[in-house]
């Protein structure tokens, strides 16, 4: 993972700006601004993808700001970030108090980037690089589930994997602007909230939901 002779954590830290996070500005993150040129690490790299890591995501603020709201939630507890992108929604688990957290993600540049962006916060997060919903219930007491229900294609796989974890008795909270794959019939809402995703400061609603 290489772009211009830079490894990913150093061109993220050279290209990728640290910024307040709109609506949760106790947390600063790199984030990608139009002169970052990402299309240098996907020129490098066959495999990069879409850098969702680089990004504010509706769900994922709005899951960030319930745990910094209430870290009663969280406080003490072992806590999955599930798709942790940039780490945000770890990150706040980790200011709110829990016992550990660790944090997920299927994309090596949002695991080069979230001890970087943990560090720029005072907060230690456990990196895991791969996909977790093929795997066993993973050893935690509460799940984290920002922005996993995109799509149809994650949503099914995340589904399953959340309804397993459920019934073996971890807690699971959703944050998610009501795409349509989300699946409300086993959702309650917990929260409402509205955030500027994007730098063109228009508020969008985004909620945080317990699965049942």
């Amino acid at each position: 993972m290489a772009a211009a002779g830079l490894n990913a954590a150093d061109f993220i830290r050279a290209r990728l700006p640290v910024l307040p996070v709109p609506g949760v500005p106790e947390i600063v993150l790199h984030k990608a601004v139009p002169a970052s040129g990402l299309g240098r690490l996907a020129a490098d790299d066959a495999d990069f993808g879409s850098p969702y890591w680089a990004y504010y995501w509706l769900g994922g603020l709005a899951l960030a700001r319930f745990v910094l709201d209430r870290p009663e939630m969280v406080r003490g507890r072992r806590v999955l970030d599930l798709g942790t992108g940039s780490g945000l929604v770890a990150i706040a688990a980790a200011k709110a108090g829990v016992a550990s957290v660790m944090a997920a993600d299927i994309d090596p540049y949002a695991i080069a980037a979230l001890p970087l962006n943990a560090a720029l916060n005072g907060v230690a997060v456990d990196a895991v690089l791969g996909d977790l919903t093929d795997g066993p219930v993973p050893e935690v007491a509460l799940i984290l589930a920002g922005d996993v229900f995109y799509d149809p294609e994650p949503a099914a796989r995340v589904l399953p994997f959340l309804a397993r974890c459920r019934a073996a008795g971890v807690d699971v909270l959703v944050g998610d602007p009501r795409r349509a794959p989300l699946p409300v019939e086993r959702l309650r809402v917990l929260a409402d909230y509205r955030f500027a995703e994007t730098d063109n400061g228009v508020l969008k609603p985004a909620s945080v939901f317990a699965f049942e």
